[in-house]
């Protein structure tokens, strides 16, 4: 098992330990639920009834990963590529919850602020670094 630590290692340029993957399991959990707290809050101010923490954390991970899959292909655009991986990220906002593309954006704003709201404490506690997944550019 060594061997394949070694070469995936080499390869990778990343941390197979055990320790690697602990940390790397914290920091996407934090993340998650960091970025489904935030469009949670967002969704509740501008939607007028109840949506869940489910509903809000599957936006989160479907919007990480729209947002991810945008970058890969299309984040190498100047001004283009983030814009649309934005839009992806909205997208999916809009896709989850009622009221259109303007309360998404309303949604995604009002979730980006909470995001760097809650990470900036969380730093200050030296809990965790401020990014978060499912929250864009945070």
């Amino acid at each position: 098992m060594a061997g394949f630590n070694g070469v995936v290692n080499a390869l990778l340029q990343v941390d197979v330990s055990s320790e690697g993957i602990v940390s790397a399991v914290f920091v996407f959990l934090v993340s998650l639920i960091v970025g489904a707290a935030a469009i949670h809050i967002g969704a509740q101010l501008l939607i007028d009834r109840d949506t869940g923490f489910r509903r809000a954390t599957v936006t989160a991970l479907i919007g990480a990963i729209a947002y991810t899959l945008v970058g890969l292909f299309l984040g190498w655009i100047p001004l283009l590529g983030p814009l649309l991986m934005l839009v992806a990220w909205i997208g999916v906002i809009n896709w989850q919850y009622p009221g259109g593309w303007g309360t998404a954006f309303g949604i995604g704003l009002v979730a980006w602020v909470v995001a760097v709201l809650i990470l900036f404490a969380l730093s200050q506690l030296g809990v965790v670094t401020p990014d978060a997944l499912g929250v864009p550019a945070t």
